[in-house]
C-alpha cells in the first residue's frame, strides 16, 4: 500500500524565523480554498498543533522520531493525512537540529527524508540582503538527501529589500515562493513555556490565525506551493491504526461494558497527543473530556483518570477553588482506580501548588521556579504501575519551570537513564504521576494495560 498525499515541510535555518506563522497561515489559506489540509508538527511541541487545528478544522498531530522511533513517522503521518487533499508539516528549531548529540535524530531534516517531502525554507531576511544567498546555498548543499524546493522570505522591509533578496537568490537556483512583510498583527503572545495555547485565547487566536492566512495568501504563491507538494514521492506502507496495535477494532462511541476514562482538558490542561485517546478508545474505553476549571464533578461512572500537561500554575487559584472536584479526584485515587498524570497532572495531584491546595493525592508540594527543565529523556519503569510493568523502556520529554518536592515517591515511576541517571515520579495505589511526557504510540501496551485496570479496579 502506498500514500500519495501531496505534502511539504515548512522549515527554517533557526528558531524564531517565522515557521509557525508561515505553516499555520498556509494551512488556513489552503483550507479557505476548500482543501482538506492535514496539519503536522515535528517534535514534542503541544502548542503549535492547537493553532494548526484552528487553521484546518482537523486534529494537529506530532511527528517525533525520538519519542516514537523513525519507523513510526510515516505510519503516523499517513494515519493523520488519510482522506486529505494536502498535508503541511511544520518543522522544529533549525532544519538540521535534532536531539542533542544524536545527529539527525528527531530533526526536521530527518522527517522530510522519511516522508519523501520537499522542504520550504523560511528565512528571516530582516538584517541581510545578498548574504541570504550564502545562507540558503549552505542549507541546500549540506545534505543532498534533503530536497529544498523553495524559499519564503520573512520580515522583508520594503519592495527594494525584496528585490535585492530575490536577485541574490537567483544564483542559488532555489525559487522564491513568497515574501512576507513585517506584520505585528500576526504575532502571538508568549510566556514562560512558549506561545499561549489556543484554548486560552479563543477569539484572539481566531483573529491571529486569520491574519496569518491573509499574510500568506497575499505574499506567497499558493499555486506553486501546492504544485511543489504534489511532487512529493509516494510513501510505501500502511497508516498507523490504533485498533490494530492494541489488538482490537478502533470503534468510537459508547457501548455497554466499556469503562469510562475521564481525560482532563480545558485551558489548564491543553497538552495531549491525539493518539492517546484513540488508543484508549481502541482498547475498549469510552473517553470523556472534562474541564477541571469548570466541571465540579468527574464524568458519570468514571473508572479511570488521565491528566496530561498544561499550565496549572497559571490557573492555580481557579483549580484550588474547585474544591468539590479536587475531593472527588482524591477519592477516586484512594479507591485504587487507575490515574495517569503527566507534568501538569503531577502538579495537580500534589498537596499544594505555589501554596494553594490541590488534590492532595500525593504527599508532595509543587512550586514555580526560574529554571527551565527541557529535553528528551531515556527512561525505564522502576515500579509496576497501571501504565507499565517494571523494566519497561520508554522515551519521554520534559518541559517545565516547576519543581516537585520530593521529586520521587517510595515507589518511583521512572528511572531516567539519560542524559543523567535519577529516579522521579510516583507510583501509589493506582496512581502513576511523573514529569515525563510520553507518546503512547511507541508503546501501545500502555493504553491496553490502563483500560484493563479500569475494568478490574
Amino acid at each position: 500500500m502506498t500514500s500519495s498525499v501531496p505534502r511539504l515541510v515548512v522549515a527554517a535555518p533557526s528558531s524564531g524565523s517565522g515557521k509557525t506563522t508561515v505553516a499555520t497561515g498556509l494551512m488556513a489559506a489552503l483550507a479557505a480554498r476548500g482543501l482538506a489540509v492535514s496539519p503536522h508538527k515535528v517534535g514534542p511541541d503541544y502548542i503549535d498543533p492547537g493553532y494548526h487545528a484552528l487553521a484546518t478544522g482537523r486534529v494537529g498531530r506530532n511527528l517525533d522520531a525520538y519519542l516514537c522511533g523513525p519507523e513510526l513517522l510515516a505510519p503516523l503521518f499517513q494515519h493523520g493525512a488519510r482522506g486529505c487533499d494536502i498535508a503541511v508539516v511544520e518543522g522544529v528549531m533549525g532544519l538540521y537540529d535534532g536531539a542533542a548529540g544524536q545527529g539527525e535524530l528527531a530533526s526536521t531534516a530527518q522527517v522530510a527524508q522519511v516522508l519523501r517531502a520537499p522542504v520550504v525554507l523560511v528565512v528571516d531576511a530582516s538584517s541581510q540582503s545578498r548574504s541570504v544567498a550564502a545562507l540558503v546555498h549552505g542549507f541546500v548543499s549540506f545534505d543532498p538527501e534533503v530536497r529544498i524546493g523553495g524559499v519564503i522570505l520573512n520580515k522583508v522591509a520594503s519592495d527594494r529589500h525584496e528585490s535585492l533578496l530575490r536577485e541574490a537568490l537567483e544564483s542559488v537556483g532555489v525559487p522564491v515562493l513568497g515574501a512576507l512583510r513585517r506584520a505585528a498583527q500576526v504575532a502571538t503572545p508568549s510566556r514562560h513555556l512558549g506561545l499561549v495555547p489556543v484554548a486560552e485565547r479563543e477569539a484572539a487566536a481566531v483573529e491571529a490565525v486569520a491574519a496569518m492566512a491573509a499574510q500568506v495568501s497575499d505574499g506567497c504563491d499558493l499555486a506553486a506551493l501546492v504544485s511543489l507538494a504534489r511532487g512529493a514521492g509516494a510513501l510505501p506502507g500502511a497508516g498507523w491504526d490504533a485498533g490494530a496495535v492494541v489488538g482490537g477494532p478502533s470503534v468510537p462511541g459508547t457501548r455497554p461494558g466499556r469503562p469510562v476514562v475521564a481525560v482532563a482538558g480545558g485551558p489548564a490542561f491543553t497538552f495531549s497527543y491525539a493518539e492517546h485517546s484513540e488508543l484508549l478508545a481502541a482498547a475498549g474505553a469510552d473517553v470523556v473530556t472534562f474541564d477541571p476549571l469548570r466541571d465540579e464533578q468527574l464524568p458519570p461512572d468514571t473508572a479511570g483518570l488521565v491528566v496530561g500537561g498544561g499550565f496549572p500554575e497559571v490557573y492555580a487559584a481557579e483549580l484550588s477553588a474547585n474544591e468539590g472536584l479536587r475531593k472527588e479526584i482524591a477519592a477516586l485515587a484512594e479507591s485504587g482506580a487507575p490515574v495517569a498524570a503527566e507534568c501538569a497532572g503531577l502538579l495537580y495531584l500534589c498537596r499544594e501548588l505555589d501554596g494553594r491546595p490541590m488534590c492532595g493525592v500525593l504527599d508532595a508540594t509543587a512550586r514555580m521556579t526560574e529554571r527551565l527543565t527541557l529535553g528528551y529523556r531515556d527512561a525505564v519503569a522502576v515500579s509496576d504501575s497501571v501504565l507499565a510493568g517494571a523494566g519497561t523502556r520508554m522515551r519521554g520529554h520534559e518541559f517545565h519551570r516547576t519543581v516537585v518536592e520530593p521529586g520521587a515517591g517510595a515507589a518511583p515511576a521512572w528511572g531516567v537513564l539519560a542524559p543523567e541517571k535519577r529516579v522521579e515520579g510516583f507510583v501509589e495505589r493506582g496512581v502513576h504521576a511523573s514529569y515525563l511526557h510520553t507518546h503512547w504510540a511507541s508503546e501501545p501496551g500502555v493504553a491496553r494495560r490502563f483500560v484493563e485496570r479500569c475494568r478490574t479496579s
